[in-house]
């Protein structure tokens, strides 16, 4: 950052007064600008035995499969938000029910939440960032295609708790990429 958003004057990277991390800091009105993490927020679709999932049509990752997910808007709940990513990454309507995952990404400043939801019909096909959609029982997920490790991660909770009979909330940590992933 090199200008003030409020008053367009040059930032300075400083310690405010009460703070202990460097942040980008207005000389001019002083405003202070925070970067906080970002907030990735999706569902697991589910009809049947069977899991929604999305090809994606963008980078990162164009080409590999996800669950429908994407970044928190301003003024909207999780739950609204995995609701609004499915429908438009799967033009898929879902009744979202429990908070499934809280898996925090701190080496990319991310905190992604997945929510178990209910397909509400099959009147679904890609939207602008999808290539396709799907539905896969267990043993058709194409594992060695999803796109990012805290999806992996979510659809295996998800899968062993199903066998189990039991869903819990899974809370985790990925602290390190993998070599040449994301």
């Amino acid at each position: 950052m090199k200008f003030c958003s409020n008053c367009g004057s040059t930032v300075q990277l400083r310690v405010p007064a009460g703070d202990t991390l460097l942040r980008h800091t207005c000389v001019s009105c002083g405003s202070i600008h925070y970067e906080n993490p970002k907030i990735v927020v999706g569902a697991i679709p589910e009809w049947e035995d069977r899991i929604l999932l999305c090809r994606r049509a963008i980078d990162p990752r164009h080409g590999y499969w996800t669950l429908p997910a994407g970044f928190m808007e301003n003024s909207e709940t999780t739950a609204q938000a995995a609701a609004r990513e499915t429908l438009e990454e799967a033009c898929a309507r879902i009744e979202v029910g429990d908070m499934f995952t809280l898996i925090n990404v701190p080496h990319i400043s991310q905190v992604h939440i997945v929510y178990r939801a209910r397909l509400l019909d099959l009147d679904f096909r890609p939207g602008e960032e999808s290539l396709e959609v799907a539905l896969f029982s267990e043993d058709e997920i194409p594992w060695d295609d999803i796109a990012f490790r805290t999806i992996s991660l979510s659809l295996r909770r998800f899968f062993e708790d199903r066998r189990r009979g039991t869903f819990r909330f899974h809370e985790e940590d990925i602290t390190a990429p993998p070599p040449d992933t994301i």
